[in-house]
């Protein structure tokens, strides 16, 4: 391959935020894009084949267009930046900077990491029930709680409703030894987790003994009509599908309605239906019904889980294939036999 060079500017105060402590950024991307990078005052100077000098100029050009903006740039963001550039996707990063929709107790913006996740908060703003379906660490579950937390702040809705099928109680809680909340704790102690991180535990607290928010169990939910509410299903992957349409039918007047899950981390009996992937295929047609589907791409925890979901994706497309496979090759063979007998 014929190496080429390309000088880029890099304001020296960018340095740092764009290739990270220790230049550990900047070796990502010089692995990515099999190039050599060399930094002296404010010139950059990338070594290696012609398009892949394109592809990390426009990387570094995306990350320091961040940096001047005072965004915060981690392992996440290098990743993801240089996958759009692998991809030649054109969409900017800086798109994703515009939609905070909140922030934390301690002042964080909460905002959209990557295209997937910007496409699902314009979802959860347009429509009244909107479907968030992806793997593990996509985000699907805390910006919907970010969401229902700003639609109160902002008196959209009175109260927030967040649910969650208790699968391994078999949903009959009240077999269980101990009060109420202690039985539901453990099912719902993820969404406790988030709420403490955007709101504050004081505050969550006050706001629970109110009762304008609430956890509990999908089971709680029966008989209720539910107006003027954010209402958040997590976990929706566990639902039967008489408990899904139990649940979308308590919907009442002025609500919003966020139904997340993964359909590849089904507990239920085997061979039971999943509630969410039944809805899904039944409420295809109805207008008022968004859907956003995550995928590895928009993994924001560590870089490795990113990795493993799609690993995972990779082995189960793979498994689905040869399982598709398996009843054609034997009629084939049922048709040879067949000949063979004639």
């Amino acid at each position: 391959m014929n190496m080429a060079e390309k000088l880029i500017e890099v304001a020296s105060e960018d340095v740092m935020n764009i290739f990270g402590e220790y230049d550990s950024y900047l070796k990502i991307i010089e692995r990515a894009f099999e190039v050599t990078i060399i930094m002296r005052n404010d010139e950059c100077k990338i070594i290696g084949g012609e398009a892949n000098i394109n592809a990390c100029e426009n990387v570094i050009k995306q990350l320091s267009a961040l940096s001047q903006n005072g965004s915060e740039i981690n392992d996440q963001t290098v990743n993801y930046a240089i996958s759009l550039a692998l991809e030649n996707n054109n969409e900017s990063l800086g798109d994703l900077d515009a939609d905070v929709v909140c922030r934390t107790i301690l002042g964080k913006p909460i905002k959209p990491k990557t295209h997937g996740q910007k496409k699902y908060i314009q979802n959860m703003k347009d429509k009244m029930i909107v479907f968030g379906i992806g793997p593990a660490g996509t985000g699907k579950t805390y910006l919907a709680m970010a969401m229902a937390i700003n639609a109160f702040k902002n008196d959209e809705v009175s109260r927030i409703i967040l649910t969650r099928p208790a699968i391994e109680a078999g949903e009959k809680l009240g077999f269980l030894p101990g009060d109420l909340q202690s039985k539901v704790d453990p099912y719902l102690r993820p969404l406790y987790d988030a709420l403490y991180q955007i709101m504050g535990a004081e505050n969550f607290m006050k706001n629970m003994e109110k009762g304008v928010i609430e956890v509990a169990p999908l089971a709680y939910m029966r008989g209720r009509t539910l107006d003027n509410a954010y209402i958040i299903l997590d976990e929706a992957q566990n639902t039967t599908p008489a408990q899904m349409k139990m649940f979308l039918t308590r919907i009442g007047y002025g609500s919003k309605v966020v139904i997340t899950g993964d359909l590849t981390q089904k507990d239920l009996a085997y061979g039971a239906v999943s509630g969410l992937e039944h809805a899904i295929n039944v409420l295809k047609n109805v207008d008022e019904i968004g859907y956003s589907y995550l995928t590895s791409k928009d993994v924001v925890r560590h870089p490795l889980v990113q990795k493993i979901v799609k690993a995972y994706d990779d082995y189960e497309a793979k498994a689905a294939q040869r399982a598709a496979q398996k009843p054609a090759s034997k009629s084939a063979q049922v048709n040879r036999r067949v000949k063979r007998d004639r």
